[in-house]
């Protein structure tokens, strides 16, 4: 091979690898989600509006919880306004076209994590709760194991991880049941209250919920039973590497926030620390990647100072006298409480 015609293989590939990138970011809607919220002036978000503690509406029709709040962190962060979000009220069976479309900017409604899901649904951020599933009994059932849900009636969610390991989980034990099936995760439940079914499944923090809606919750128990993992996690549609990228700091601010005592009520005297990874999450000093992602220095100090830190929201929800119901932290402490809580640091 001569060398000039090597010199122009070189040119030609150099050149097919620098426009090839371009070509796929323009095709995959690379930085136009950031551009479009920007213009809406809100971030819309795929969120649950029956479901106490993570996503319902308050006696004013205002919806909160906890994965409202993630929602409005990233208003916040983006908008400067935590109230600048569109809410779209998502079943399960929606949450997979809604990311695929692009019908939202971003999913909250509490959502597993699963390596099929983030294949064909979009990209999943960070974990933000550590769940798993369980089962929901009434307390004069009798009802203590596994084994003794042989043959039982279960109401489930169709379309979920629930099913399918609800399914699993009794085929290896040698197990039948009979699956009553709904769309709607209220209907799941309200056909349970109504005596439809012996036994309700979800994740343990939704069962949870669902009791302390009840008339008389102490008529129900959720069983000492975990049968998968369920990581719950913002997802965002896929394409779109820079509004991915604003999304997950957004949810490590949060985390790194209460790892380092910054709270909504401290925001400003903390932009005087004399920590600099401190200052440095508040915008006051460095570059933590903002101006990579569009953002202000000071957009995580604006998400902190709207929300709170992450265990502000989740104490808000779900401590003692938080506005939902008790659910202890458990793995969802800080890593350095011995939960899985962690992030990788801003800077």
């Amino acid at each position: 091979m001569s060398r000039k015609l090597l010199s122009v293989i070189l040119v030609f590939t150099f050149l097919f690898a620098a426009f090839v990138p371009s070509a796929l970011a323009q095709e995959t809607g690379y930085g136009t989600i950031l551009t479009r919220v920007l213009e809406r002036g809100k971030v819309v978000c795929g969120i649950h509006t029956e479901l106490l503690g993570f996503g319902y509406l308050d006696a004013n029709g205002r919806n909160v919880g906890f994965d409202i709040d993630l929602c409005r962190a990233v208003a916040a962060a983006v908008l400067g306004d935590p109230e600048a979000i569109e809410p779209v009220p998502l079943t399960a069976a929606d949450r997979g076209p809604a990311l695929q479309t692009g019908e939202v900017d971003l999913i909250t409604r509490n959502m597993t994590w699963t390596s099929k899901r983030d294949a064909e649904w979009g990209n999943f951020t960070w974990i933000v709760f550590y769940d798993g599933q369980g089962f929901l009994v009434r307390a004069d059932e009798g009802i203590q194991t596994l084994q003794d849900m042989d043959g039982a009636s279960v109401c489930v969610t169709t379309g979920t991880t629930t099913e399918k390991n609800l399914a699993t989980s009794f085929a290896d034990a040698g197990l039948t049941y009979e699956a009553v099936t709904f769309e709607e995760t209220s209907a799941v439940y309200g056909a349970y209250e109504e005596g439809r079914c012996d036994v309700a499944t979800s994740d343990k923090s939704q069962l949870a919920a669902v009791r302390a809606g009840f008339e008389n919750p102490d008529d129900h128990v959720i069983l000492d039973i975990t049968i998968s993992k369920e990581p719950l996690t913002p997802a965002v549609p896929s394409g779109d590497d820079q509004w991915f990228d604003i999304v997950k700091v957004v949810m490590w601010a949060l985390i790194n926030a209460e790892d380092y005592g910054v709270t909504s009520a401290n925001v400003e005297e903390m932009k005087a620390s004399e920590d600099a990874t401190i200052r440095m999450l508040l915008g006051v000093e460095g570059d933590w990647g903002n101006v990579q992602l569009g953002l202000g220095a000071d957009a995580l100090a604006n998400a902190i100072a709207a929300v709170g830190n992450y265990g502000e929201i989740y104490n808000r929800y779900f401590g003692e006298g938080g506005l939902a119901f008790v659910f202890p932290r458990g793995l969802n402490e800080l890593w350095s409480n011995g939960g899985l809580i962690y992030a990788p640091p801003i800077k």
